[in-house]
């Protein structure tokens, strides 16, 4: 891997002015040449999964801006709908999700998980291939609680009380659905930085709404659990 990327060299704890700049969602609705690309892939998952299109859509505000680092155009739900859940998008709703059971968490299984998410390993190659050398990739999944938030109510809710009830009613199958999340989602990352991604990133959007008991046990520990079997790869 070249050394010579500045936010690389930041993570690594070395100083650096400016320091290196991306924006969250940096690829997207504000710009134009998204909305025509969006429009030509049909769904939103269509986007995400055609390799040609998600290249080029993350490389639009690389060659609009320049950006110091790029950020794979994908979404945390891919892992769910790899693990074969019902996953759509609709304009003006965000996603939506057929709720999961507690029978249905207990028969969760990834037989095909990598296979469905061939297309997105793809697009990291592609990413790879045609990104700067100096400009750093960066791979991403959803953390298992915000994941199993949109898995068990089936759409985002602003204080998860769908979630919050299910861990309650169903703590067996609750924790069995964030262990099958955390060990999938590590596995993606891995495959991701198999595939060139530079560093990998975790997102906990709904993690402000739990209080410090039921952070620890829904956040960090799963959270934990995805790092030390990424880093067990690559250290």
């Amino acid at each position: 891997m070249p050394q010579n990327r500045i936010m690389l060299d930041v993570l690594k704890g070395k100083a650096h002015f400016p320091p290196p700049l991306w924006m969250m969602r940096q690829a997207g609705r504000y710009l134009p040449e998204y909305r025509e690309t969006r429009r030509r892939a049909g769904s939103f998952l269509d986007l995400c999964y055609d390799p040609d299109l998600a290249v080029e859509v993350t490389l639009q505000p690389i060659e609009r801006f320049g950006f110091d680092a790029s950020i794979l155009f994908s979404d945390i739900l891919v892992v769910p709908h790899a693990l074969g859940r019902d996953v759509r998008f609709e304009e003006g709703r965000g996603p939506l999700l057929t709720p999961i059971t507690a029978p249905q968490i207990l028969a969760l299984e990834g037989k095909v998980f990598h296979v469905n998410l061939e297309p997105v390993y793809e697009t990291v190659r592609r990413l790879r291939a045609k990104l700067p050398d100096e400009t750093t990739l960066i791979g991403f999944c959803g953390a298992p609680w915000t994941v199993a938030t949109y898995m068990i109510a089936g759409h985002g809710t602003p204080d998860q009380a769908p979630a919050r009830l299910f861990a309650y009613r169903e703590p067996v199958a609750f924790q069995r659905l964030l262990k099958v999340l955390a060990e999938h989602s590590a596995a993606y990352l891995i495959r991701q930085i198999e595939a060139g991604a530079d560093v990998v990133q975790i997102f906990d959007s709904w993690s402000g709404v739990l209080d410090d008991e039921t952070f620890d046990l829904f956040c960090v520990q799963p959270m934990a659990e995805i790092v030390g079997r990424v880093r067990a790869v690559y250290p």
